[in-house]
């Protein structure tokens, strides 16, 4: 007998709690996402080069969507800086004029593409993808766009004309036409950020944007300041958005690709550091593949709503989780009050003040700049915060599009330096019965007669030379060596060129009367091992489960 009632689905909104004591935290949350939100969405739209509209509606069904589909019950998904300002670049470089329908249209191209790329990176398994940047050329990467878009934003800011190109040139531009500057512009987004450091200074809860946004509006009207040659936004649709087709064309979308692609991994890489962040801190298991599902949802919806691409957003996250958001249900809430903000509030925006949005959007940028990340990395690994710099630099030169690809390719190249020169040691036994590590230098020994040498990562075709001179340096200098051993604990995996010379090195040992043996292999590295003959040649006798039983067994050998 069935009792009539509808039971949801266990795939749908599975991060949505519906418990009655869930309900009234959650709902807050909303209210306080939304205040927060709103003003900056409308900035990120500025950066993205798309209306301001279209800043609100990628909190209406790209947010929705991914509460419904996603498993982060933390993760808030929307308009996001780095993403909003790779579209930008990326669509300026082919130079369309922004906001203009061509643009909104290739805008919901790019979001549809991010989309489908993150459709195929689910099903084929490619989330990893977003490793491919790694925390410290994240940290670099985002201050570097803190930088650009704070940077482009002092030209309305000052009343000034915008003028095209990257950071360096757009800042000496401002600095050459100072004295043109408005004094009512300048007043403005002084006022702006004056209110909105003083309100944030009372209190992070306060929506300190959304405020000084209310308070330009409020006065712009009274004392005729858009007659005063303030410049004002104009003219802002009012209505739900409706179905927006982008651009199916070949043409138009092989030119978005490499910008959708670089998108991919900045969302994959952003998205699941912050939902992994969010849920460690509640002690909550995170799915990153649904994740994806759901990300994918949120920008197929963005690309047929008339707005643009969408990510993961860490400062989104934030406001939820301050103001006690527990589920997915904040996130419903806040688009069902940016939905009747869109009906009812549209007509007010109309007079919001050019150099105030510039002020919030130029504060956005500001807060992107991770000082105490740098500051941080360079306290603890000098080398990776050159790398960080380096990534930066490349944003702010080179712009946004180049400097995700520089970012990537110090990334990769980054682990290529660690793995191709890693820490390795020589095991010695300390008085008390511990291994210690030593220097790999000429002389080292575990015992007269015996060096145990660890290598630090796995071998492969870049790296091999590198061991066999190791090998050569600790065995061919110094006292005798009768027994060298590779401790291969850090060992994952040897590719067939390092293999090579594995056989190689121990036929040399073999040669100037060393026995070649081996520890610590875990089963995958054995097999490989056994499959390039290495086992063959070293003999299974020479195979042992610990350095300690290698150390134990040459010291039986001698006193044989």
């Amino acid at each position: 007998m069935t009792t009539g009632r509808w039971q949801r689905p266990g795939w749908l909104a599975p991060a949505v709690d519906l418990r009655r004591d869930g309900l009234l935290p959650d709902a807050l949350a909303g209210l306080t996402l939304a205040a927060l939100a709103i003003p900056e969405v409308l900035g990120y739209a500025r950066i993205a080069g798309m209306p301001v509209e279209a800043g609100l509606y990628t909190m209406v069904v790209p947010m929705i969507v991914f509460a419904l589909l996603g498993a982060s019950r933390r993760l808030v998904v929307g308009a996001d800086s780095a993403t909003a300002a790779m579209l930008a670049a990326g669509l300026g470089a082919l130079a369309i004029p922004a906001a203009s329908p061509e643009y909104v249209r290739l805008a919901g191209t790019t979001a549809l593409v991010v989309g489908v790329l993150l459709v195929v990176a689910r099903v084929v398994r490619l989330g990893a993808l977003g490793n491919f940047l790694s925390r410290t050329v994240l940290v670099g990467f985002l201050t570097g766009v803190g930088i650009q878009v704070a940077v482009g934003q002092l030209p309305e800011a000052l009343g000034l004309v915008p003028v095209p190109g990257q950071a360096p040139e757009k800042l000496v531009a401002v600095v050459a036409h100072l004295g043109d500057a408005s004094p009512v512009a300048v007043g403005t987004a002084a006022g702006v950020v004056v209110t909105v450091l003083v309100a944030r200074r009372v209190s992070r809860r306060i929506p300190a944007a959304l405020v000084a946004v209310v308070a330009s509006i409020v006065v712009t009207a009274p004392a005729g300041l858009d007659r005063r040659g303030l410049l004002v936004l104009g003219v802002v649709p009012a209505g739900l958005p409706g179905l927006e087709l982008p651009s199916f064309a070949l043409d138009d979308v092989r030119a978005v690709f490499p910008i959708a692609l670089s998108m991919l991994v900045v969302i994959l890489a952003q998205s699941a550091a912050t939902s992994r962040a969010y849920a460690a801190r509640h002690g909550e298991t995170p799915d990153t593949d649904r994740d994806v599902v759901g990300l994918a949802g949120a920008n197929i919806g963005a690309a047929f709503t008339g707005a643009f691409v969408v990510n993961g957003s860490p400062t989104k996250t934030q406001m939820v989780d301050g103001a006690g958001g527990r589920s997915q249900l904040a996130h419903l809430t806040a688009a069902a009050v940016t939905i009747v903000a869109i009906l009812l509030l549209t007509p007010y925006l109309s007079l919001l003040p050019l150099a105030a949005l510039a002020a919030v959007v130029l504060l956005i940028g500001v807060e992107l700049v991770d000082v105490a990340g740098l500051r941080r990395i360079w306290a603890l690994r000098r080398s990776e915060f050159v790398v960080a710099l380096l990534t930066t630099v490349a944003v702010v030169v080179l712009g946004v599009e180049t400097g995700i690809v520089v970012a990537v390719v110090v990334s990769i190249v980054d682990h290529l330096r660690h793995s191709y020169a890693p820490r390795s040691s020589v095991l010695v036994k300390s008085a008390q019965g511990h291994w210690r590590s030593l220097p790999v230098e000429a002389g080292a020994r575990t015992v007269d007669g015996l060096v145990v040498h660890r290598f630090g990562s796995g071998l492969y075709f870049a790296n091999a030379s590198r061991f066999a001179e190791d090998v050569r340096l600790l065995t061919a200098t110094g006292p005798p060596v009768r027994w060298y051993c590779l401790d291969a604990a850090a060992i994952g995996d040897v590719d067939y060129s390092a293999g090579t010379v594995l056989l190689a090195v121990h036929d040399a040992l073999r040669a100037n009367g060393i026995r070649m043996v081996v520890s610590n292999l875990v089963v995958p590295v054995r097999g490989q091992l056994d499959r390039y003959g290495v086992i063959e040649r070293i003999g299974e006798d020479g195979c042992f489960d610990t350095s300690g039983e290698v150390l134990e067994e040459f010291q039986r050998s001698t006193h044989t």
